[in-house]
Parts: structure tokens; sequence; C-alpha cells
């Protein structure tokens, strides 16, 4: 990014920064950074804003703990806007809630259930299959993806579409599994995917 393209003077030396959650895309809050803001920004890591009211740069989390770690910054057309990808370590509002817009800040389809099963490998819960799975190893883990691919294999030559969704279904849930054993995310996954579209 040129941060000497970048608008400042659109708004009286500060521009508005819609922050995304990096991993969910739902957008957190709404705040300021005047050129000062955005370098320190950059050079940190850290999203650190103008406080209109304070008059004063504002790291994010400088009183709670609760920071925004910086994971990429895109400028709009016009150059007077940021949106910015970032990385909560805690609620981002001072409400406490996990967004300014009082959402929550999760995940969807197949990426709240990858968070379901990193949630169980940091927190086990005793009698989850999750993780007895987690805790045989990754012999057991890739066994179980052969065997439920081999099912839904199986169920794609009858007529039963419940039976077969089903299957689907164990072999998704235990292929995110292996990707956690494996020490991978299912992003990871689908840049490799997004890249392979992007050479056709």
């Amino acid at each position: 990014m040129d941060i000497s393209k970048l608008d400042f003077k659109k708004s009286d030396g500060l521009i508005p920064c819609v922050v995304q959650d990096a991993n969910t895309r739902n957008v957190l809050m709404l705040g300021y950074m005047n050129e000062e803001a955005l370098r320190k920004t950059i050079a940190e890591k850290k999203l650190t804003f103008f406080s209109r009211s304070k008059n004063r740069l504002w790291t994010k989390g400088e009183t709670s703990g609760n920071t925004l770690n910086l994971v990429s910054i895109e400028q709009d057309c016009d150059n007077d806007t940021l949106l910015i990808q970032a990385q909560p370590s805690g609620p981002v509002c001072h409400t406490g809630n996990a967004t300014c817009f009082t959402e929550k800040n999760e995940p969807t389809g197949l990426f709240f259930l990858e968070q379901i099963i990193h949630d169980r490998k940091k927190n086990p819960e005793p009698g989850s299959y999750t993780n007895s799975l987690l805790d045989a190893g990754i012999n057991k883990v890739a066994q179980k993806v052969g065997e439920e691919a081999v099912e839904l294999v199986i169920e794609a030559k009858d007529n039963n579409s419940l039976l077969f969704l089903n299957e689907a279904a164990d072999l998704m849930y235990h292929y995110l599994v292996l990707l956690t054993v494996k020490g991978h995310t299912l992003e990871e996954v689908v840049t490799i995917l997004k890249q392979r579209h992007s050479k056709k």
C-alpha cells in the first residue's frame, strides 16, 4: 500500500477504517486513522487509531488488553477509506461485546465446525468424541477419514439421499479433525484452491 496516495485531507486528516475479523470476515468496528496512526499500525502490527474524543493516538487494547492484530490493509478506489483485516485477542467493543455492532463474531459453515474442533483441542471435554479422536493420534484419524470416504462412495451408488448426506457430513467432520491433528486449517486449503482457480 502506498500511503502517499491516501487522501487524508478529505476528512481533516483522518481516514475511516472498516475493521473485519480476518477469519470470520465479520465487521468488528469502525475507527479513524491519521497518517501517524497508520504508520504505527503497520510498524507494530497492532491497530492504532486516532481517538477523536481523546484527541490522541489510541492503540486498541491499551487498557483492556483486547488488541487487534494486523493481518492486511486495503484502500478503496477513492483512496479515502481503508478495509483492515485483523485478528482480535478478545472482545472488540468497550461494552464487552465481540463487535461494536452487537453481533456474534462466529465463523459460518465449515469454519464454524472447525472452530468447535479447535476449541475441543484447547479445552478438552470428558466423553467428547472429538477429544477421543484427537487423543488417538494421526493414524487413527487418518484411518477414520479413509473409512468415511469409502462409506460415502458406497452410498453414492444408491438412491438414499439422507444416508448419502449423512456420510458426506461424517467425511467432512473427520477431514477437519485430520487437518487439526496435522496442524493446518481449512483456510489454508481454501487458499490453495483459490490459487489453482486463478491459474485457469
